[in-house]
């Protein structure tokens, strides 16, 4: 299926829209031949010309009446009725409102969300199908998404292609990584839209055979700027129950279109109506900072689904976790390669490998040292058997998410770690198979509540079992979300990793409380992680949600400390500034307790710094090149104010008048030496005190791959 021809097409107008303030615009109109299009544009100047909506659709027969292939598979030229749901249309009617509300997240950027926006339903029909497609035009950009009514000539529908176009009106310059049914785990190439494919030639990961060569593929979210300076994003919001959203760029002609994740007989979704699609987005911002400040993914999400979340709260916690990313430690126990069987691996015969973490002793030493510096859990991975050969086996009989090893003592642990005041964190590592998690679900959620746990990190590493499903179908968009709702019932919040990109369920289900679900701080110790990607994540990844980045590393030598070679592509200053920049309530001082205890005084901000906003300020920023937020204290009049850049050393006066007007601070300002470089001198650091008010400036010089932070103590 060829992506649109971005030409201009016969229409005539079903509807035209404009922004609550004015400043946006978007006409949906008919085209000769019915195919429903829309356009938005931005202070008068289009930045998305007409682009079509649409779907390609079979219908679901009974078993009995299906076609197979001799390997077994379901023949895609059987007898399934046809729907061709992208031309033919007639407009039935249409309908128009407009709602404004103010909303109160349970933790967030800032205390209070505006959701304020101009609405049109448009009712569509060909032949006996009927569809409606909803959109919604902010101050920041549009959402639409489709609707299928209840229909019971057909009901049941499996999606061949969504033919969503994103016809773009310039070579506009693209900040992307490639397309990946799998993984976010990319750092980002920036390039006008024209070059995707001479830079990533391959569309997507399984991609079929139909499209142009002069396509790429790209994930969402998607940011571009054009020549005129105007910011464009397109995402998704609400991702429930459909596969999630990549684009195919044709480059020649810089335009975009939807490209579901498949399922294992490479349809794109399947269909029960009634229902509805996710929203797809476009935000537009005149500047980089009023993009950061979008709201708008948020706000097309449902609202909070839980009628009590006194049990959901902010987190800022250590781990038994870096020491083995590094290769210091391991998460087995034993060395011995065994086929794990549950319940008949007899571990205490095992010989003990001596370098298991997640070992009583060194467990109460993590324990000891966040207890003693205000922290409020901490993770422990490797607790549980399985971890010998969990990569390599059959998936399904690896982890049961309830046996901790021999030099584990869960209870006994737990009820040191609440006598210090500190909470546990629990680890399900699923092996990328759903199926087994699903059926240890319940106990395992039961053995946390027994004792005491209230947070899980789960992970998903390796291929997904059943075989041909990938992390971003339809199958695991579900299973996900069926994760989070379960915990929901034990209260348990949840961060998942390796799982889909956020996409603002967050406000529904609050306990969704982080993902991983991009390249983070673990790369560091694979490799690398080039400056400039953490001032790239809050305009991509983070759009959609908080992403539990696991900063502050303080030895960046890892050759020295363990025989790692990776370089750490960062500064000690570089690292304050993430608990600023990359927005999570759920915050990680991911470094061991020994190379804390080398610069307690720079930990000190990282002890300060809060994980709850009541009012953000994004003051300067760029893609890729630089970030510099401040954001003030939910629970006092403290604010805080964080910079990172990339590889350009750069310096900025930053005018304080983000503080109250009257009130004096004591402001700690920690900075780059004079002298640091993230290759050369990353642990160069200085801090200095001063005494400023609203109006005051401070002057501040990120040095190469570093960046600052400052804490504004109200006096």
């Amino acid at each position: 299926m060829l992506l649109g021809t971005n030409t201009t097409v016969q229409a005539q107008t079903a509807a035209q829209m404009s922004s609550p303030d004015g400043t946006l615009t978007a006409n949906i109109s008919l085209s000769d031949k019915g195919e429903i299009c829309y356009d938005l544009s931005i202070d008068g100047q289009q930045i998305v010309t007409p682009s079509k909506l649409g779907f390609e659709m079979r219908g679901v027969l009974k078993a009995q009446q299906l076609e197979y292939e001799s390997d077994g598979t379901i023949d895609k030229n059987d007898r399934r009725p046809h729907y061709s749901l992208h031309d033919g249309f007639t407009v039935l009617g249409t309908e128009s409102s407009s709602f404004d509300e103010t909303w109160e997240p349970v933790w967030g950027e800032e205390s209070q969300i505006r959701n304020h926006y101009n609405e049109t339903l448009v009712h569509l029909q060909k032949g006996s199908r009927l569809i409606d497609v909803r959109f919604r035009l902010f101050d920041d950009g549009l959402g639409l998404r489709y609707e299928f009514p209840e229909c019971n000539d057909a009901p049941y529908l499996c999606i061949v292609e969504e033919l969503t176009e994103f016809n773009l009106a310039g070579d506009y310059t693209a900040w992307w990584i490639p397309g990946d049914f799998d993984t976010q785990e990319y750092q980002f190439t920036k390039s006008r839209l024209s070059e995707i494919s001479s830079v990533y030639p391959q569309a997507l990961r399984g991609n079929d055979s139909q499209t142009p060569f002069s396509t790429g593929g790209v994930q969402t979210s998607l940011q571009m700027k054009t020549d005129e300076g105007i910011y464009v994003n397109i995402h998704e919001a609400a991702l429930v129950d459909y596969p999630c959203m990549h684009l195919l760029v044709d480059c020649e002609k810089h335009t975009m279109r939807s490209y579901l994740t498949p399922d294992a007989q490479g349809y794109k979704g399947r269909i029960q109506t009634p229902a509805k699609t996710p929203w797809r987005t476009v935000q537009l911002a005149r500047s980089a900072e009023e993009q950061l400040a979008s709201r708008l993914v948020l706000n097309l999400n449902e609202p909070c689904a839980l009628e009590d979340v006194s049990w959901i709260h902010p987190v800022k916690y250590m781990g038994v976790w870096w020491e083995m990313i590094a290769g210091a430690g391991s998460w087995a126990y034993t060395d011995e390669y065994r086929s794990v069987k549950l319940g008949q691996t007899d571990y205490a015969a095992s010989k003990p490998n001596g370098r298991h973490s997640a070992n009583n002793e060194n467990v109460r030493k993590y324990i000891d040292f966040a207890a003693e510096h205000g922290f409020d859990a901490i993770l422990v991975e490797g607790w549980n058997i399985g971890w010998e050969d969990w990569a390599n086996c059959n998936k399904d009989y690896v982890f049961d998410f309830l046996t901790p090893y021999p030099d584990f003592d869960i209870a006994a642990l737990n009820e040191y770690a609440h006598s210090k005041g500190i909470r546990l964190i629990m680890h399900h590592e699923t092996s990328s198979s759903p199926r087994n998690y699903e059926r240890h679900l319940e106990q395992a959620y039961s053995l946390m509540n027994q004792y005491g746990y209230d947070a899980v990190k789960s992970g998903y590493v390796g291929d997904i079992l059943p075989e041909g499903t990938y992390h971003y179908s339809q199958y695991m968009i579900n299973h996900y979300l069926y994760c989070v709702t379960e915990a929901a019932k034990h209260h348990i919040m949840v961060n998942a990793h390796e799982a889909v990109r956020p996409t603002g369920l967050c406000r529904t289900y609050p306990n969704l409380i982080a993902n991983e679900s991009a390249m983070g701080t673990e790369y560091q110790a694979f490799g690398g992680i080039k400056p400039g990607h953490t001032a790239m994540l809050p305009f991509s990844r983070l759009n959609g949600g908080p992403m539990d980045y696991t900063p502050g590393i303080f030895e960046t030598d890892l050759k020295a400390w363990c025989g790692n070679g990776s370089t750490v592509g960062t500064t000690i200053a570089g690292q304050l500034a993430l608990y600023v920049t990359m927005y999570s309530p759920l915050q990680m001082a991911c470094d061991t307790p020994e190379h804390y205890a080398e610069h307690m005084d720079a930990f000190q901000f990282i002890k300060d710094v809060p994980v709850d906003w009541s009012e953000s300020r994004y003051l300067y920023a760029e893609p890729q090149d630089y970030i510099i937020i401040a954001r003030k204290d939910k629970h006092s009049d403290n604010w805080y104010l964080g910079g990172v850049t990339d590889e350009q050393v750069r310096e900025f006066k930053i005018p304080c008048n983000f503080l109250e007007k009257g009130k004096k601070y004591t402001a700690t300002i920690y900075k780059d030496a004079p002298d640091a470089d993230y290759l050369t001198n990353p642990k160069a650091y200085t801090i200095e005190r001063r005494t400023v008010k609203a109006g005051s400036t401070i002057k501040v010089k990120m040095a190469a791959g570093g960046g600052f932070a400052v804490s504004f103590e109200a006096q």
